[in-house]
């Protein structure tokens, strides 16, 4: 029996997901890539693995995916997670009263968290602010971005999942019908054009997806808003260090190897290929970051960087739900074949693809389950040892 083709345009989180979870239902996959693994968004975040706390409060949504999905990723990939914990802290007033605001949003949240004394805050970090007025330690942790994405695309290539790097798509392929039915590409290395087809084409380019849409002649709801990060040379933390208070520009602190990465600033942006770092971004990561951990203020930047959130919704920078949505094109445009997922975060990336497959087999009229919640990745360097 001839197995269902989906072809996924991008290799990020989202894509190399959705094809781990196709593979495992029986779909023929295939990744197609105008890079490499994590070329885009998805190689450049600061690695934090959400507990939904930053959101509690906003965005209770986006908060209960987070931690669902902490819980499950935590089971299923524990070897590219360091389970450190999260340490939100106040030093200032303003912080104070914020405090039981979140508290007691994490709880409707059923976010785990407990108080620590000032001074046991300071015995378990001491490098943060020693002015700091209150703690509370919930369960976030730190992930490797390039590990994880290479877990979930090593067992989907387990699984007989395809991937075609450095492969621009340049076009997608219509039947006299108006359904997608296939990609135009080009291969990148070779310089040659070739014609992909498929049942289904999933676009899971994040912060590019409007691009994408655009050649079937759709808009995308998606509003890039880029984000610049700092890495310095020295790990000052063990913990991810929060300011407790409404998210804001260089409020995070995270430790990253031999290193911390200070996040992040948010702004909007209309060509998601070029984002310039500019010098008053930088001061500001360095100012924030040294508010909850001051020794930054003397410690060298090791890396500067930015990625652009791939953000749903109205509004704009933080104001957006950081959420995430699936479209059906036959439904909200009426053109077949062509689905697409963005949105949301590195944290609930296997809910995302969940998600944006149950939609292509339902499709496809295939009836087989997710069992992504108790399938255990491989080691994320059998995609290099293991190729198909």
């Amino acid at each position: 029996m001839t197995k269902p083709k989906v072809l996924i345009i991008g290799a990020g989180f989202t894509g190399v997901a959705t094809a781990h979870d196709l593979a495992l239902r029986g779909c023929d996959v295939t990744v197609v890539e105008r890079g490499d693994i994590c070329n885009g968004t998805s190689g450049r975040t600061h690695g934090l693995l959400h507990s939904g706390g930053r959101y509690a409060v906003k965005d209770k949504e986006s908060a209960i995916e987070c931690i669902d999905e902490n819980t499950i990723l935590r089971k299923i990939v524990p070897q590219v997670i360091e389970p450190n914990g999260g340490l939100f802290i106040a030093i200032d007033e303003g912080d104070l009263a914020y405090a039981d605001q979140f508290i007691a949003s994490c709880e409707e949240c059923h976010i785990s968290l407990h108080e620590l004394t000032p001074q046991k805050a300071l015995q378990l970090e001491p490098n943060i602010n020693p002015n700091v007025l209150r703690a509370l330690i919930i369960p976030d942790g730190t992930f490797d971005p390039l590990r994880l994405a290479l877990a979930f695309a090593a067992t989907a290539r387990h699984n007989g999942a395809q991937f075609c790097m450095y492969t621009e798509v340049e076009g997608l392929l219509m039947d006299g019908k108006g359904s997608v039915i296939g990609l135009k590409t080009l291969d990148r290395a070779s310089n040659s054009r070739h014609e992909l087809y498929a049942d289904v084409v999933v676009n899971a380019t994040g912060a590019w997806a409007g691009q994408i849409t655009g050649m079937a002649g759709l808009d995308a709801p998606v509003k890039p808003t880029p984000g610049i990060m700092v890495a310095y040379d020295q790990r000052f933390v063990q913990r991810a260090v929060n300011r407790l208070n409404v998210p804001g520009d260089g409020d995070i602190v995270l430790p990253q190897r031999r290193m911390v990465v200070v996040g992040t600033t948010s702004f909007d942006a209309e060509n998601p290929d070029y984002i310039p770092v500019t010098e008053d971004q930088i001061k500001i990561m360095l100012d924030r970051g040294s508010d909850l951990i001051p020794a930054i203020r003397n410690a060298k930047p090791r890396g500067i960087y930015m990625a652009t959130r791939p953000l749903v919704g109205g509004g704009s920078g933080r104001s957006i739900a950081r959420t995430f949505k699936c479209y059906d094109h036959k439904e909200s445009h009426g053109i077949d074949g062509f689905v697409t997922i963005t949105g949301g975060k590195a944290t609930t990336l296997r809910a995302m693809a969940e998600k944006t497959a149950d939609m292509v087999c339902s499709k496809l009229g295939v009836s087989t389950p997710c069992v992504t919640k108790e399938t255990l990745l491989l080691s994320y360097r059998q995609y290099y040892t293991n190729p198909n």
